[in-house]
């Protein structure tokens, strides 16, 4: 019974929703039908207005705008005629031009365009000479030198039928276009006979409204809808009698007591078999929710019900997610220990050797805090890169940057693109710290003439790079080693199996390194690759 009433209640709401999309529909389709036919309006109008500027008008060459209209118009079935102010027509294509004139049948219409300057569309009427139902649309012209007339288009009526059957209506609804006076112009088969007084102004007048109006018609309720035509000043009524519009309810409503009983008995079936399926599948969802929350694994299964799958599938993806997480999290927290270890080893290495080169705590303290600086520079790089590995350039303009101005040109450095892998970013980087610490000592950035020349190649399996000092002062040798050697010498050397040397030319120290791309390259390098620097 809850089924039975439910389901009225939605029959109830679903007629209710049709009747609005079927008053929608026919209110979108009568806007678009008064569109069609201000466009077959429109049409006549711009045709008019052509024939209008013809030069044998504007000149008064009345026999020369006669046959030229009547050319352009062959085949079209309108009709052009042109009226003096004494409402005489002066020509019409519908007759020879020399044949005797006459008046117009639609005086108003004129007076009107006359007085108006504007273009005048007239109601339905019959044609003083063609004897048909037609309408007018006539346009003052005011020719150079002479008196004004107005050209007029005149059209059967009947041909704007076709205009109106071209978008069909929803069944059981008929469609009809009404002239000011409530003449009707043209319309579907069961609209009436065009020209005949329209068979619902009687019942109601053609009031323009947003919905569907309730008329009373012929002894049975009608709803229409209208539209009014700001050009032509028609309106276009669409109407069906009300049981169309309510039928559907009535058969559904038969059908609902019709076959209640049975649909009730077969709901009760299918609801109890349903649940039990239910049941069992949301009790399996729920176990396999508590597994997700407590972090453990999760079955995949097929359940019978569609929705309970797919819930299941998204609980099966986030717990393979939350294990890929945990996987990933566990892993970088390794990596994270791993890495911070290096860096302790590092800066206490860092420390070791620069007090062994440190003769006071300030310059002790001024140096460490250089070469934490310049460590912390390389670390920013590759926290910005991350796996995809330090690019060379870039740690040697970061390292340098500090020392000198880079845009001055005394500053070259050049090479192909080779990228470092965490554990060579540091060494490379320390080790230009270092040369630029005794660059600015005794070097290149000692002095404002020094330059400084950096430039690396790719070699079969190794990477040359070139660090080539030029000073204006010959440098003087020395045999103190500090740790800037011991990094070149012992960490470039021994941590990326490098081979290390220097030059002492007149001009300038040179340092050429020769590394293992196998040292540098990221895409090779693995957490136990990222040994210990001492």
């Amino acid at each position: 019974m809850p089924s039975f009433l439910f389901s009225a209640m939605l029959l109830g709401r679903n007629a209710l929703s049709q009747e609005q999309i079927t008053e929608t529909l026919v209110q979108g389709t009568v806007g678009a039908l008064v569109q069609t036919v201000e466009r077959e309006i429109a049409a006549n109008i711009t045709t008019l207005r052509v024939l209008a500027t013809s030069p044998t008008l504007a000149t008064g060459d009345y026999r020369g705008f006669h046959e030229r209209a009547r050319l352009a118009l062959a085949g079209t079935g309108a009709n052009i005629f042109v009226m003096d102010r004494g409402l005489e027509t002066l020509l019409s294509t519908r007759r020879d031009y020399d044949d005797v004139r006459s008046r117009t049948a639609d005086p108003a219409s004129a007076e009107l365009a006359f007085s108006s300057g504007a273009v005048v569309i007239s109601d339905v009427l019959v044609g003083a000479e063609s004897r048909r139902l037609v309408y007018n649309i006539l346009m003052p012209v005011a020719p150079a030198g002479a008196a004004p007339v107005v050209v007029a288009l005149n059209q059967e009526a009947a041909g704007l039928s076709s205009a109106l059957l071209a978008i069909r209506l929803p069944a059981g609804w008929e469609v009809g276009l009404v002239d000011a006076k409530g003449t009707l112009v043209a319309g579907s088969p069961g609209a009436g006979e065009t020209g005949m007084p329209f068979r619902l102004v009687e019942g109601a007048p053609l009031i323009e409204a947003d919905g569907w109006q309730a008329v009373r018609a012929e002894n049975e309720t009608l709803r229409i809808i209208t539209r009014r035509s700001p050009l032509t000043n028609w309106t276009l009524v669409a109407w069906a009698p009300e049981w169309v519009i309510t039928q559907p309810l009535v058969i559904s409503i038969a059908w609902l007591f019709g076959g209640g009983f049975l649909v009730g008995l077969a709901t009760i079936a299918a609801i109890y078999w349903l649940s039990l399926r239910i049941g069992r599948s949301v009790k399996l969802l729920a176990e396999d929710a508590q597994r997700l929350g407590s972090g453990e694994a999760v079955l995949r299964r097929a359940y019978p019900i569609s929705e309970i799958a797919t819930v299941a599938d998204a609980i099966g993806d986030a717990a393979e997610a939350r294990q890929a997480a945990l996987a990933e999290i566990r892993f970088l927290m390794r990596e994270l220990a791993h890495r911070s270890k290096n860096q302790m080893t590092v800066i206490a290495a860092m420390a070791k050797q620069t007090a062994r080169s440190a003769t006071s705590v300030p310059e002790f303290v001024a140096a460490f805090e250089r070469r934490i600086m310049g460590l912390a520079g390389s670390t920013d790089l590759l926290l910005a890169h991350g796996m995809a590995g330090v690019e060379l350039g870039a740690l040697l303009r970061r390292q340098l940057e500090p020392f000198t101005d880079l845009d001055t040109g005394r500053v070259q450095l050049s090479g192909p693109a080779v990228r470092l892998n965490a554990q060579s970013a540091q060494i490379v980087g320390m080790a230009a710290h270092e040369l630029a610490t005794n660059a600015v000592k005794y070097g290149a950035f000692s002095t404002e003439a020094g330059r400084l020349t950096v430039d690396w190649q790719v070699e079969g399996e190794h990477v040359a790079l070139s660090w080539r000092e030029h000073v204006p002062v010959p440098p003087q040798p020395s045999s103190r080693r500090g740790f800037g050697t011991t990094v070149l010498e012992t960490m470039v050397g021994r941590s990326l199996s490098a081979e290390v040397g220097s030059t002492l030319h007149p001009d300038g120290m040179e340092w050429r390194f020769r590394i293992p791309l196998a040292a540098l390259d990221p895409v090779l390098a693995t957490p136990a690759e990222d040994a210990a620097v001492g």
